[in-house]
């Protein structure tokens, strides 16, 4: 399939597959969002029902407490003042008094409390308190019979929990009305046992009345929808509060199992139901919130209508942006293959492109310099191969010269020799092995007992300069001279112990170079009694030896000063075989230098260096000369 053909399949599928995709999601997360916000939405309301339900118990809680801390009811709860009660049976036993001032005080005392409370607080039907003798105080509260009203389910169930605000509820058949006389579904009872704060007894306890219509008002005024309500229950089911007309009349218990709150749907009377709740812990009560299940579908069904109308534009501009693009895209695609076919052939003159600025113009223009590139590397190919075919006809010319020297001070070494210039024949010999060594046929890697020769031509002609100033000492095991190391690695050394040691010292010195393997590795030493290095030498020294090779020529200017040859060591030995290897040093201003070189144990040559045998063809040829 052409490419254009590809692209517009692409642009197709990448358009409308993702599009409906997106449909799909977007109806399937709203309708999931829809259904969070509604549900958060009413818990949210229905929380705030709780709370302000649970708002108003704590006020009556606290007002259970006020009333207890009162002098005058705690002397009523201890039976020393007497109550409403007690005064009737009185009255009816006799026509005497039958109160005392003080008593008729206090009395009065305590219902201008109570009083005080109903008046502060509308939404209260009427208080009473009841002592363990049954007689009670109120204003607005009286008992229908002689019944003692310890026997009263309120006061046992207050007496069960000694001192713990209990909600009773809407009372049922109770032996106390009210003076307004509300019938039993028009108010909530709250009570509290009062006890003894030294033995925990219960001497008494404290009823209040609610009036309905302040947990209503609650409750009232939240709509959840356009026909849903919130509905207070008690913890047996029993409806606090419902509207008139509720959409359910009763819900079961045995309804509500996901704890202290939760939500589930029922079909009442062929009508799907959601209904969610929350129960007060402090009450007991569940605040339930009821409405239809399609009141939220119906915004679910208006935002699936947006999202088909989007996706049906979305694919009809997919189709008709798949054309044009494909068409922008594959027709300079195509001439760049043009292009690229006529490069294979050799011709590498660029091509024409256009004025576009996007990648496909920045393909055209990176392909143009490309073509340029390949010119100019050719071009440079073809000079440094012209370049490298001069340099190997220098590089053979220079090699005839180290040759013709040393195979001339071999023949002036002979001729020394046969005329008795012993001395003049040693410097020569000495000088023709330096050299000859130095040269090794262009080969890096020496064996050591080479370079101990080499060492000693040196040492030998700096000995002829220096006379008794200089004397050295070779101590290098047998065995180790077999081994392969870098070629020219004593000799900058050594260099370095007579120009900056001995040669500062007062009287003769000595240098003594040592061989020995330590940790699988070789290390060889160059120690002389020199004039040694200060503490600042030494430092510099340290850090221009831990220095990269690669930023050391540019980082220090010392390396062209009296530590280059040290530090070319350093740097051959680390190019050569890793930060691992080197040179460590020592020294001790007036006492001497120490310097180690550590070389791996090479007992063969590496692959790329030359056959030992080609090593010794020079030396070979010269005792033959």
């Amino acid at each position: 399939m052409p490419l254009r053909y590809q692209l517009m399949l692409l642009f197709l599928l990448f358009a409308i597959v993702p599009s409906v995709g997106m449909g799909l999601l977007v109806n399937w997360t709203v309708e999931r969002v829809v259904e969070r916000q509604v549900e958060g939405h009413t818990m949210q309301l229905i929380g705030k029902v709780n709370e302000a339900l649970n708002s108003k118990m704590e006020n009556l809680q606290n007002m259970t407490y006020l009333i207890a801390f009162e002098p005058d009811v705690s002397a009523f709860m201890d039976k020393k003042i007497t109550g409403d009660g007690e005064r009737r049976e009185r009255v009816e036993a006799s026509a005497g008094q039958v109160y005392t001032s003080s008593e008729q005080n206090r009395l009065y005392g305590i219902k201008q409390t109570l009083q005080g409370f109903t008046t502060l607080y509308p939404e209260i039907a009427g208080i009473v308190l009841v002592n363990g003798n049954g007689d009670y105080i109120s204003n607005e509260m009286y008992p229908r019979t002689q019944q003692s009203l310890t026997q009263e389910d309120w006061y046992r169930k207050a007496a069960t929990q000694p001192g713990i605000f209990t909600v009773i509820g809407q009372p049922q058949e109770r032996n106390m009305t009210t003076h307004v006389r509300y019938k039993d579904d028009e108010i909530v009872s709250v009570a509290r046992s009062i006890t003894d704060e030294t033995t925990g007894h219960v001497k008494g306890a404290v009823l209040i009345d609610l009036k309905l219509r302040s947990v209503s008002q609650a409750a009232r005024n939240v709509t959840l929808g356009k026909s849903g309500y919130v509905m207070v229950t008690d913890a047996g089911g029993q409806s606090v509060y419902k509207p008139e007309q509720p959409l359910i009349e009763h819900i079961p218990v045995s309804w509500f199992t996901s704890g202290e709150s939760g939500m589930f749907t029922k079909k009442v009377a062929g009508e799907d139901l959601l209904i969610m709740y929350q129960s007060s812990t402090f009450t007991g009560w569940r605040t339930v919130g009821v409405f239809p299940a399609k009141e939220s579908i119906s915004e679910v069904r208006q935002i699936q209508f947006y999202v088909v109308s989007f996706v049906f534009v979305v694919c009809l501009f997919g189709l008709s942006a798949s054309l044009w693009f494909s068409r922008s895209i594959a027709q300079p695609i195509f001439r760049l293959m043009s292009y690229m076919r006529r490069a294979e052939t050799g011709n590498l003159s660029p091509g024409r492109w256009s004025d576009r600025s996007d990648e496909i113009g920045m393909l055209g223009n990176s392909f143009n310099r490309m073509l340029s590139q390949i010119r100019q590397l050719i071009s440079l190919n073809e000079l440094r191969e012209r370049q490298k075919r001069d340099a190997e006809m220098r590089s053979l010319q220079e090699h005839i010269k180290p040759h013709f020297l040393y195979n001339t001070l071999d023949t002036i070494h002979w001729m020394a020799r046969k005329e008795g210039a012993h001395g003049v024949s040693d410097m020569v010999g000495a000088l023709s092995r330096l050299f000859r060594i130095g040269l090794s046929k262009g080969q890096d890697y020496i064996p050591l007992r080479s370079e101990l020769e080499h060492i000693s031509s040196y040492l030998q002609i700096q000995q002829t300069r220096y006379r008794d100033r200089l004397q050295y000492t070779l101590n290098v095991p047998e065995e180790l001279q077999n081994l392969y190391v870098l070629k020219l690695l004593l000799q900058p050394l050594v260099e370095n112990a007579i120009y900056h040691g001995i040669k500062g010292r007062r009287g003769p010195g000595h240098i003594v170079i040592e061989g020995n393997v330590n940790q699988g590795r070789l290390h060889l030493t160059i120690q002389d009694n020199g004039a040694g290095m200060s503490r600042e030498r030494l430092a510099e020294m340290l850090r221009l030896l831990d220095m990269p090779t690669e930023s050391l020529e540019s980082t220090s200017p010392k390396w062209t000063g009296k530590s280059y040859g040290m530090l070319n060591v350093q740097a051959r030995l680390r190019l050569s075989f890793g930060s691992e290897y080197g040179i460590l040093l020592d020294s001790k201003l007036g006492e001497g230098t120490c310097v180690t070189i550590v070389h791996p144990l090479m007992r063969e040559l590496p692959a790329t260096a030359l056959p030992p045998a080609e090593l010794g063809d020079h030396q070979d040829q010269e005792k033959k000369e």
